[in-house]
């Protein structure tokens, strides 16, 4: 029963970012904003809401390992696993000027998430700095994109609108069949982990991570496959954004969790590790080639294989 659930999850996850990918380019468009930034709103934003379902259910089920282990491997596999495989299907240009004004906020989010696991709690005041920090970026990346597309199409012709609502309805089925998908994929990794009796704390880390990540791997594949790499990038960069300040700053605020020793320890520093690793690759030459993804992927092999061994 539960592999059919996975099953079932896979599919309704290929088929949901199809459509998520056709009608947020063409919502993009016709707003006249750029990929990226559709990438790290829209996109970004609406595939991880498996990871506040499956964040807030933990948070309220009393189990904390999975909650923030959901956010933290999620996190971790976004960049190593999903922009790894993503990288090696297509290598990943990397725009400057967005780059430069979303990975500070990637990298003083990812801080603040180990700072506040350091106090042992995530709290309702962490909750609400988390949130705020969140809108202040989306109206921050939304003004000056907004400026900067405005400024590109003065001497463009102007090109007629394409209709919104057919975008829309694609696009909020599209959300809707990922998170259906996830759910399904996530209980039926659930039971099979719970049958193998793994701790709370490894199977949010890996069965629960990987599994609500799904929509961001299939989005960012298809996304590379499509040629739209701009999406690619913007969907894990903006879904690991919005993990932090977004998921945790919600469970938090909703239900304070406390933070596992183990990820205090270990895990949080594999996610800072990754963070820079992703920085550092996409400013280096200003994208991420296929050497890159691979060394992505060689090190989340790596570092799930030292969980394994150490369950």
């Amino acid at each position: 029963m539960f592999w059919l659930f996975i099953a079932a999850g896979l599919l309704l996850l290929t088929l949901g970012a199809e459509a998520l990918i056709r009608g947020a380019t063409s919502i993009a468009k016709r707003l006249g904003l750029s990929d990226l930034l559709i990438g790290v709103t829209l996109v970004g934003f609406g595939t991880s809401s498996p990871e506040l379902v499956s964040s807030l259910g933990a948070a309220f089920a009393g189990s904390p390992g999975v909650a923030v282990g959901n956010v933290v491997g999620s996190n971790i596999a976004n960049i190593l696993l999903i922009l790894g495989l993503a990288a090696l299907i297509a290598p990943i240009p990397v725009g400057a000027e967005g780059f430069r004004r979303d990975a500070p906020v990637l990298v003083l989010s990812t801080l603040a998430a180990i700072g506040v696991s350091m106090t042992g709690e995530y709290g309702r005041i962490a909750g609400v700095v988390f949130i705020a920090a969140l809108a202040a970026y989306l109206a921050t990346a939304y003004i000056t994109e907004k400026r900067a597309a405005q400024a590109q199409l003065i001497d463009i012709p102007h090109e007629a609108p394409r209709p919104l609502l057919p975008s829309l309805i694609f696009t909020i089925a599209g959300l809707a069949l990922l998170i259906g998908g996830a759910k399904l994929l996530v209980t039926g990794a659930i039971g099979i982990a719970t049958a193998l009796n793994i701790s709370e704390t490894l199977i949010g880390l890996t069965i629960v991570a990987i599994g609500t990540s799904l929509p961001e791997l299939v989005t960012s594949v298809v996304a590379s496959l499509r040629g739209k790499s701009d999406l690619a990038f913007g969907n894990v960069v903006g879904s690991n954004i919005y993990n932090i300040l977004g998921i945790l700053g919600a469970t938090a605020l909703i239900h304070p969790v406390a933070a596992p020793l183990a990820i205090i320890r270990f895990d949080n520093w594999i996610m800072a590790a990754a963070t820079a690793a992703l920085v550092f690759f996409a400013m280096s030459r200003n994208r991420i080639g296929r050497t890159e993804g691979m060394m992505l992927l060689i090190c989340y092999i790596v570092y799930i294989g030292f969980l394994a061994m150490n369950a």
